[in-house]
Order: structure tokens, then C-alpha cells, then sequence
């Protein structure tokens, strides 16, 4: 059983948890992944390690509450307990001083993207960072971010905060103001994704991004991540979650993640008619006593 040692909130539906998992903190590296279950009977899913506390044995999750399972996990309260915390999962971020790095965050992709950022910075890097999101409301871990960068740039869709626009363009305005990068970093929707590596190919600039496809066991078995790059197939759980991001194919990905769109509406509707008041107050409180 792993404690739930922490719950707060971010911002609307972002939860932050600190479970107790020591031998997950012990071997985890920036970029890998775990596979949970909140109780006996639920289902399995992955999540990016946001952080670890290794004295502490803890690590760090950061949940966005739109299914009937993060939802559900809302709920949770600091000292309850989940029964399965699966990891580390995924080849770890290859770290390496490369020179200048750009490291591209996009609403919950920036709690993956913090601790490639830092390591980043750690090894000697230059580092600019650009955070996007719809609207401030939504942002996440601004002030770990920049910390963890030299340079910290913000859009958001409406302009409430920063820069009004995309990442894609405080991209062009930082290559246009004559800032030249060795490498890209990009973690967040798919559609952010694809467009920073459309744009970074055309820049020539070497970008790496992070998939979130379907995926069920985590040990590449029953083939529910797979995804194309370079016209190979590759499995997210054991070949990622990190590939270039100028050889995946993303409009296979998008299209292969709605799959299952129905049964995932209907067993939210489901659960939203047993306990949608309760569920309400919790995800507004963060499982608080």
C-alpha cells in the first residue's frame, strides 16, 4: 500500500500527490513513469513522476481530473491509501550538455517537463523555458520552472498572462530575436507537440517529445501505445515515452486515442450520476479533511 503523504491543488482540476514509494524514489529517473490502480477494481494508469524525495522515499504525481478515475482519485484524502504504484517505468531522459536547450511545456506536460528541465540545467546547459496554457488559471509550477531555467517565457491563449499566442509562437519570436538552440524538449497535448516539431524540423532544430498514447500494463505486452515513428512501429511504455519528435506520426496517435472515447464517456457518466455532489466538493477541495 502506498500513503498519500500530500493532495493539494494547483488549479482548476490539476491535483498535486506526494505518495510514500520509496523504491520507486530510489530508481527513478527524469522522464520515466508509473502505472497506478487507486483500488482493487480500477483500472490502471500512467502517470509522469513529477518529482522524488529520496530521503523522504516519496515522488511526486500531478493528476488532471477529467476521467472517471482521476476524478474518482480527487477524493483522496493525505493519509489514505492506493494499493499499486508500478515503477519506474519508460527509458529515463538522456541528459547530456548539449549547449542551449529549449524546453517547451504546455498545461499538465509542464510537471514531466520540471525535472528534465532541472536536470538539464544541472549538467551545465543553458536553458530557456516557455510554459503555454489557455488561460493563467491554468498554469502549473511557474515558479519551479523558473527556477529551473535561466529564461522563462509564458503564453496563454487568451493573454491573460504573458505572452498572447502559442508556444509555437514566443518560439519564433525568441529564433527571431536571434536566440539559437542545440536542442528541443516539448511535453504537453499532442496537438502543442506536433506543431513544436513541425516548426523545430523547419528550424533545424533536434527536438524530443514525450507521447501519452493509450496504454495499459507498461511492459509493452498488450500493444495499447503503440505508435509510428520514422514508419516503424515503437511502443511508448518500453521504447519511450521520449522519441524525436520529427519522425512521429501524431495524427496517427490523435486519431488512435479516441478510440475509446464512448465507453470513457459513458463510465464518467456513470460515476458522475452516483456521486456527483461529493465528487464536486472534492475536486474543489483536493480531498482536504
Amino acid at each position: 500500500m502506498h500513503r498519500i503523504l500530500e493532495h493539494s491543488v494547483l488549479g482548476p482540476n490539476v491535483h498535486l500527490y506526494r505518495f510514500d514509494a520509496p523504491d520507486v524514489a530510489k530508481y527513478r529517473q527524469p522522464g520515466q513513469f508509473v502505472i497506478l490502480r487507486i483500488n482493487d477494481e480500477g483500472e490502471r494508469i500512467p502517470l509522469t513522476i513529477a518529482d522524488v524525495d529520496r530521503d523522504e522515499g516519496s515522488i511526486t504525481l500531478i493528476v488532471q481530473a477529467v476521467g472517471k478515475t482521476t476524478l474518482e482519485m480527487a477524493q483522496l484524502k493525505e493519509g489514505d491509501s492506493i494499493p499499486d504504484i508500478c515503477g519506474p517505468l519508460g527509458e529515463p531522459t538522456h541528459i547530456e550538455k548539449v549547449g542551449h536547450v529549449l524546453c517547451v511545456g504546455g498545461g499538465i506536460g509542464t510537471a514531466p517537463l520540471y525535472p528534465v528541465t532541472r536536470a538539464m540545467k544541472e549538467i551545465g546547459n543553458q536553458v530557456t523555458a516557455i510554459l503555454g496554457a489557455r488561460t493563467q488559471d491554468l498554469l502549473i509550477l511557474e515558479d519551479q520552472m523558473r527556477e529551473a531555467s535561466h529564461e522563462l517565457h509564458i503564453t496563454t491563449d487568451d493573454g491573460s498572462y504573458g505572452m498572447k499566442g502559442v508556444v509555437t509562437d514566443a518560439i519564433k519570436k525568441l529564433v527571431a530575436d536571434g536566440k539559437e538552440f542545440d536542442l528541443c524538449v516539448c511535453m504537453g497535448p499532442p496537438i502543442m507537440m506536433k506543431f513544436v516539431g513541425l516548426l523545430t524540423k523547419e528550424l533545424e532544430i533536434p527536438c524530443i517529445v514525450s507521447l501519452n498514447p493509450i496504454m495499459v500494463d507498461g511492459t509493452g505486452m498488450c500493444g495499447g501505445c503503440r505508435v509510428t515513428v520514422g514508419g516503424e512501429t515503437r511502443f511508448a511504455c518500453v521504447d519511450g515515452p521520449e522519441f524525436d519528435g520529427h519522425l512521429v506520426d501524431f495524427d496517427e496517435m490523435m486519431a488512435r486515442l479516441t478510440m475509446y472515447k464512448q465507453f470513457e464517456s459513458k463510465s464518467l457518466e456513470h460515476y458522475m450520476g452516483e456521486s456527483g455532489c461529493k465528487l464536486e466538493n472534492a475536486v474543489k477541495e483536493g480531498g482536504s479533511k
